[in-house]
């Protein structure tokens, strides 16, 4: 298989179930910016020393993977009917104890970080940075997700997760600063 198809040479890309649609069509814009924050965790990792942190990560991005197959796929549901369409929608599943794990690794970096009394400009070291930078492609991502929600029915735990993997990267790059000495510089 190329990796080319030249379907795009027109503005036009394939879904998971074969249905072509435009390159800005909501759905593509919403697993595309899901891809994004994907790559640029990917770029984090690529940056950051501390194994464990990078450990908890490699979940995220296999979660991501996850949510941009469901979001890619018009077919995703529940309980699909045919077993090779369940096995797909398996694999493409988030599951609600994937939100209570980063608020539990919330919870737990927090208590390594001074409280925070007032806003701090997105920064540090540079995997601190790039945490931030990861952080606003998810609130893109999920504002996205939201945006598609109008107009076609969308798992409620992929704006959940989404919204909650936006905290817990704040709260990774404050943790990663903090590990590295860089002192957080208030509005």
């Amino acid at each position: 298989m190329k990796i080319y198809t030249k379907t795009g040479d027109k503005g036009d890309t394939r879904l998971f179930d074969g249905t072509q649609v435009r390159k800005n069509d909501p759905r593509v814009e919403a697993y595309g910016q899901v891809d994004e924050l994907n790559a640029v965790i990917g770029s984090v990792c690529a940056v950051l020393q501390d194994e464990e942190l990078k450990g908890i990560l490699s979940g995220v991005q296999r979660d991501l993977f996850s949510l941009g197959a469901q979001l890619a796929d018009p077919r995703h549901q529940s309980n699909p009917a045919n077993q090779a369409q369940q096995r797909k929608t398996e694999k493409a599943t988030l599951d609600p104890s994937r939100v209570r794990a980063l608020e539990e690794i919330i919870d737990r970096f927090e208590t390594e970080l001074p409280p925070l009394r007032q806003f701090i400009l997105p920064g540090g070291a540079p995997s601190g940075a790039l945490l931030h930078v990861a952080r606003t492609v998810c609130r893109r991502a999920e504002r996205r997700v939201i945006e598609l929600t109008g107009g076609v029915e969308v798992d409620p735990l992929a704006v959940e997760y989404l919204n909650r993997l936006s905290d817990f990267l704040f709260v990774m790059a404050r943790l990663v600063n903090q590990r590295q000495g860089q002192q957080e510089i208030p509005w």
